[in-house]
C-alpha cells in the first residue's frame, strides 16, 4: 500500500507542476497536453514519467535541449515522500485525507511563491474546500462550524500582525496569501496550535531572512513556504505539541 501511496504522490506532484505553473500564466490545467515551456514541444508518454522521464532525458527537452527545471522532478519527488509520510504516520482515515491536502497545498506553495512570491486563492480556496468536507464526513457539522470558527481567529490574528508588521517597517510585511493561509492553519490545527504554527513558521523563516537581508537590500522573502511548512509539520506532531501546551499552561 505504501508503494502505490508513493507513486499516487509522484503522479499528482507531477499534475500540482502543471497546475502551479499554469494557474500563475493564466491558463487552463487541462488543454492543451503537457508541453516544453520554451519550444512548445508536445511531451510523449515517455516524456511525462515522473522524475523518471527527468532522469531519462539528462534534464534536457528532448526536442529543443533546452535544460529542463529541477524544479518539476523534486516537486514531483517531494508529494510522493510527503504523502508516504502521511500515510506512514496515519494510515487512511480521516487524518490522512487531512494530511494530503496539506501535502498537496505545500507543494503548490512551493511551486508558485517561492519563485514568483504569490499565493494563488485557487490554491487556497480548493484546499478549504477539502478540509470542510473531509471535516463534515467525519467529524458532523458543528465540529465543521468549531473548526471554521477557529479558522477566523487565527486568520485575524495574521491580519493584526500584518498591520503591527506595516506599522512598525513602514511596509508591506504579510502578503494576503500567507493571511489567507492561516485560515486554513486554523481549521486545521485549532486555536491554541495555531499560534504555534505562526511561531514556528518564524523560527523556520529566521536565517533566510537573515541572509537574504545581508543578499538583498530589499530585505523581501517569501514566507509562504516556511508557513506551509510549519502547518504540515504542527499537524503531523500535533499530540506532541497539545501535551506541550498543556504543560506549559499547567506550570504558568
Amino acid at each position: 500500500m505504501g508503494v502505490f501511496i508513493f507513486i499516487l504522490g509522484l503522479l499528482l506532484g507531477s499534475f500540482y507542476n502543471v497546475v502551479g505553473i499554469r494557474l500563475l500564466r493564466k491558463e487552463s490545467i487541462l488543454f492543451p497536453r503537457s508541453h516544453c515551456l520554451k519550444c512548445n514541444h508536445t511531451l510523449v508518454w515517455y516524456e511525462n514519467i515522473p522524475v523518471i522521464s527527468y532522469l531519462f532525458l539528462r534534464g534536457k527537452c528532448k526536442n529543443c535541449h533546452q535544460k529542463i527545471s529541477f524544479m518539476y522532478p523534486s516537486m514531483e519527488l517531494l508529494t510522493g515522500i510527503l504523502f508516504l509520510i502521511s500515510y506512514n504516520l496515519f494510515g487512511i482515515g480521516y487524518d490522512f485525507y487531512l494530511a494530503i491536502i496539506l501535502s498537496s497545498l505545500v507543494v503548490l506553495i512551493l511551486i508558485t511563491d517561492t519563485k514568483h512570491m504569490i499565493i494563488l486563492d485557487e490554491m487556497l480556496v480548493a484546499s478549504g474546500v477539502l478540509i470542510l468536507l473531509v471535516n463534515i464526513i467525519y467529524k458532523g457539522l458543528i465540529y465543521s462550524l468549531q473548526s471554521l470558527g477557529n479558522g477566523l481567529v487565527i486568520f485575524l490574528m495574521m491580519y493584526l500582525l500584518m498591520l503591527l508588521g506595516n506599522f512598525l517597517f513602514k511596509k508591506e510585511s504579510l502578503g494576503g496569501g500567507d493571511i489567507k493561509l492561516s485560515f486554513i492553519a486554523g481549521m486545521v490545527l485549532g486555536i491554541p496550535i495555531g499560534i504555534f504554527y505562526i511561531i514556528i513558521a518564524a523560527f523556520l523563516a529566521f536565517p533566510y531572512a537573515v541572509y537574504i537581508s545581508i543578499k538583498n537590500s530589499d530585505g523581501t522573502l517569501p514566507f509562504g513556504p516556511f508557513l506551509a511548512t510549519s502547518l504540515f509539520l504542527c499537524f503531523c506532531s500535533w499530540n506532541l505539541l497539545f501535551e506541550f501546551i498543556n504543560t506549559l499552561f499547567n506550570k504558568i
